[in-house]
Formats: C-alpha cells, sequence, structure tokens
C-alpha cells in the first residue's frame, strides 16, 4: 500500500493496523487514537486505555453490587458527576474535541467522542452499548431489562448523561438539525464501529476546511478512504 501523500505516516499505518480489529471495543478505541496521532505525532493509546480502563475500576470499586441498574446508576456517577465530563459547548469546532486523548485529559468533547469513553466504560462493565450516528447529533442506546423484554433506553454523554425517551430522541435530533424529524426508528439504528471511526473523520474534515487547514483536510480523507476500503461505511 502506498503512502499518504498528506496524512502523518505513523498515523496512517497505527489507523491502517487497527482496521481488522474495529469490531472490538478496543480496537474502536485504538483507530480513534490513531486519528489523534496525526495531530500529536505520537500514540497515546497506552495512556487512554489506561484511562479509561481506571474509570472502569472507579465504577466497580464504588457498587456494591453488579447488577445492570447498579452499574448504570455508578456509571453515570463517575462519568457525569464525579470526573465531571461534559459537552465542550463554548468551543465545539476545536478539532481536540475530536481527538480521544485530549477529550480524556480536558473532560469535554463533542457527542461522539463523549460517547465513546461512555461505550467503553459501559460495555467494560457488562453493559451493551451501541452508539447512535443520527442527524446532526451523536448519542448512545443501551440495552435494558424490562421485565422478559430488552429494550433500549437513550443516554446523551453530551449533556451529563440525559436520559432521553424515544419522543426526546427524536427531538434532540430536530434541535441539532434545526429541522421537523419524522420519527423514524431508522434514525436510531446502531453504528457499526467502522460508521463511528468514519463520522469522526467526517467531522475533522469540516473543521478542518471550516479553518482553511487545507493539508489537514486531505489528511483526512486519506484515513477516511483507509476505513472505506476495508469496511462499509
Amino acid at each position: 500500500m502506498s503512502s499518504p501523500a498528506y496524512c502523518r505516516p505513523s498515523a496512517y499505518k497505527a489507523l491502517r493496523n487497527e482496521l481488522p480489529l474495529l469490531s472490538t471495543r478496543r480496537g474502536l478505541v485504538r483507530a480513534a487514537c490513531a486519528i489523534a496521532a496525526h495531530e500529536s505525532g505520537q500514540s497515546q493509546t497506552p495512556e487512554v486505555l489506561d484511562a479509561l480502563d481506571s474509570m472502569v475500576s472507579t465504577v466497580r470499586s464504588r457498587s456494591p453490587s453488579e447488577s445492570e441498574d447498579a452499574m448504570l446508576a455508578h456509571l453515570h456517577d463517575v462519568m457525569f458527576d464525579l470526573l465531571e465530563f461534559t459537552g465542550n459547548t463554548d468551543d465545539y469546532y476545536d478539532p481536540a474535541n475530536s481527538y480521544l486523548p485530549a477529550v480524556l485529559s480536558r473532560r469535554q468533547g463533542i457527542p461522539i467522542t463523549l460517547s465513546l469513553v461512555y461505550k467503553y466504560v459501559g460495555e467494560e462493565l457488562g453493559l451493551k452499548v451501541h452508539g447512535v450516528n443520527a442527524p446532526g447529533h451523536f448519542f448512545v442506546a443501551v440495552e435494558i431489562s424490562e421485565g422478559p423484554q430488552r429494550s433500549l433506553m437513550f443516554v446523551d454523554p453530551f449533556y451529563h448523561g440525559q436520559l432521553l425517551s424515544l419522543p426526546e430522541a427524536f427531538d434532540r435530533i430536530a434541535q441539532a438539525t434545526g429541522k421537523p424529524v419524522e420519527p423514524d426508528p431508522k434514525l436510531l439504528a446502531p453504528a457499526s464501529h467502522s460508521v463511528w471511526i468514519a463520522r469522526i473523520l467526517m467531522n475533522l474534515t469540516a473543521n478542518f476546511a471550516r479553518t482553511g487547514r487545507e493539508r489537514d483536510v486531505h489528511a483526512m480523507q486519506e484515513m477516511l478512504d483507509l476505513v472505506e476500503r476495508e469496511h462499509v461505511v
């Protein structure tokens, strides 16, 4: 495979190496770290995984039970109350909001990266967490038990882990897009990991285009092309 013309070669190689494992949650995290390495010039994957695993350990240490309800409650307590992860509403388009290492160190980001933190920690705790690649916004759906059946609980990590009913989830999309939204279940379909990474790259492409960083626009496109060659997006 030829070398990239614009993307930092070490970051491009790191992303390429993670694509065979992208279906796993650690692969998803490592791919997100590879994207960040284009800007930073160094891999921070070990530090990121350590920080995420530390969050998992903190949740477990605070929970007297490993039940689904207890894990959910203490996940929210640790991520949003203790550590105060939140959406960066003051500088939403800062590229650092899309870089997982920066999100963990600053404890703020955009919906898609905060959702990634939530997903990894939640699934390490035994929960089943899906990304929701909605128009204009990104949040998560957590599988929960309701009697003998399983249902989805929508959570918005950008807004301090706010729980959303089904109508509220569609309202959030309408709020983000500024347009009326038909309540189509397809808008809330689970996002594959390749879609997750592709959307991070598309967000960065738009941010760089907004500020005239043309070489970085091309670099993100090279990474996106790599993902699209290996996975259905």
